[in-house]
């Protein structure tokens, strides 16, 4: 039997980069993955074919809508190839796969293919799929198995015409009418693929708003951009069925007087939110607990109640985010060598891919309002920067809160271009507790779209932005 300092079972972000910091601080390391490529949800049907898709579908609409009045030319019409569309993504995951197979491989880290079970807290049975059941014995194991679309109790997911998103990453047809249900993340970053390609796009969202989790400025703005795109959006809606006839997905909802309203598609995706995967673990059969919420319980180094056994990303409490599971897969790693690494998990900014794009980090002003603190607000429309004309990318803006008293930045929200990228540039400020006015007085290069990052943190510190 094979033996190891530490086992990590799923080799999503969080779990391959746990063993890549395992390996490379000394420890034997192996890992174990249920599917045949590495990489999990995020490279094979996540964040990576869905930004695949984004980009593709960004260059069409720029061709069909935009290229004439930079003074492109094409003769004869634009068209797309669903077909070749979907193969470049599908090429894309296959390259960022291989690459993870190529870190391991560096690292010297043992990869088994098969459904990963817990035989006792320090064995792990590994069925592969031949039928055969290999055992290995590790002296710590990393629970890192993500998550799963979820779904509503009453909805068959036929995976054809009512699909979730891992089978929207693979359609053989443009949708004439796709219904989504969730205005979520998820939801909103494929709508706009399909929209850009042709699809009339409904959302169908409960909330009052759609990516309800952000700050309330943001949502407004994103379904402003996103209705000028044509998208459509029924909120306060409540799903109550769905139902395939043939080519035709029918799905029927109370709005908020209570009026039962019919949407009628011909693809219905379902987009609201993921669970915790811990299907096939077997984690009774080490001792481990899980919550009220089907996920691994954990203290704050991420151990569970059986103490050589630990557990990361999607499948514990927190924000479903791989940037998140990565920070956690390195402390756990760091924690088994001996180090006193942290986490400030207030400062794990949170992307939608959308465009414009959404990001932001710590507090929104709802929560800062909830929590009584006294706060100022700055912020700068992207329409006012040289760069963003340039461009053509005047939507969104840029809004940074801080402490009245203190002026430490204690939230920093924005919409524009490029916004994913921003971000960080606000994550690194609040790790080192900037205020308004260090932000303020930092030099941005002109033109860019970072200049309005300062321009906010102008306005924040008083009536000090330049460009408006």
């Amino acid at each position: 039997m094979s033996q190891y300092d530490v086992a990590v079972i799923g080799s999503g972000p969080g779990g391959y980069v746990a063993a890549i910091r395992c390996a490379q601080l000394g420890m034997k390391t192996a890992i174990i993955e249920k599917y045949d490529t590495l990489g999990g949800t995020c490279l094979n049907v996540g964040c990576i074919p869905s930004k695949a898709l984004l980009d593709s579908s960004h260059h069409y609409e720029d061709a069909v809508k935009h290229f004439e009045e930079h003074g492109i030319e094409i003769p004869g019409e634009v068209k797309v190839n669903l077909e070749k569309m979907i193969g470049r993504k599908q090429a894309v995951v296959d390259q960022t796969t291989k690459g993870i197979d190529f870190l391991m491989n560096k690292n010297d880290i043992d990869v088994f293919h098969g459904l990963g079970s817990f035989k006792d807290a320090t064995h792990i049975n590994i069925a592969k799929e031949d039928g055969k059941t290999e055992t290995i014995e590790a002296k710590h194991t990393i629970i890192a198995t993500g998550s799963k679309p979820s779904s509503l109790p009453f909805i068959t997911l036929d995976k054809e015409r009512v699909i979730t998103s891992t089978e929207a990453l693979e359609l053989k047809e443009i949708p004439k009418h796709m219904i989504i249900i969730g205005g979520g993340v998820i939801g909103l970053e494929l709508g706009q693929v399909y929209k850009r390609l042709g699809a009339d796009v409904t959302v169908v969202e409960y909330m009052d708003r759609i990516i309800p989790g952000m700050d309330g400025a943001l949502s407004k703005e994103l379904m402003k951009v996103l209705k000028k795109q044509k998208v459509k959006f029924q909120l306060s809606h409540k799903v109550k069925s769905v139902e395939r006839k043939d080519d035709q997905v029918i799905v029927k909802a109370d709005n908020k007087k209570g009026e039962e309203v019919e949407f009628v598609g011909d693809y219905c995706l379902v987009s609201v939110g993921r669970r915790p995967y811990t299907d096939g673990l077997n984690v009774e059969a080490a001792g481990v607990k899980m919550d009220e919420r089907g996920r691994i319980a954990v203290n704050d180094h991420l151990q569970t109640n059986v103490s050589n056994i630990y557990a990361i990303g999607d499948v514990v409490k927190g924000a479903m985010l791989a940037h998140k599971a990565e920070e956690e897969g390195t402390m756990v790693a760091e924690i088994l060598a001996g180090q006193k690494p942290h986490i400030d998990y207030n400062l794990i900014p949170g992307v939608v891919y959308t465009w414009p794009e959404v990001a932001a980090v710590g507090k929104t002003e709802e929560e800062l309002k909830e929590a009584g603190v006294e706060y100022k607000v700055g912020q700068f429309p992207m329409r006012a920067l040289g760069r963003a004309r340039a461009s053509m990318d005047i939507d969104g803006f840029v809004k940074i809160l801080a402490d009245k008293n203190t002026d430490e930045v204690l939230g920093v929200h924005m919409i524009g271009a490029r916004c994913a990228d921003l971000i960080t540039e606000a994550v690194t400020a609040m790790e080192f507790r900037a205020s308004a006015e260090d932000m303020a007085r930092m030099s941005h290069a002109h033109p860019t779209y970072a200049e309005a990052v300062k321009e906010a943190a102008l306005a924040a510190t008083g009536d000090r932005a330049l460009h408006i």
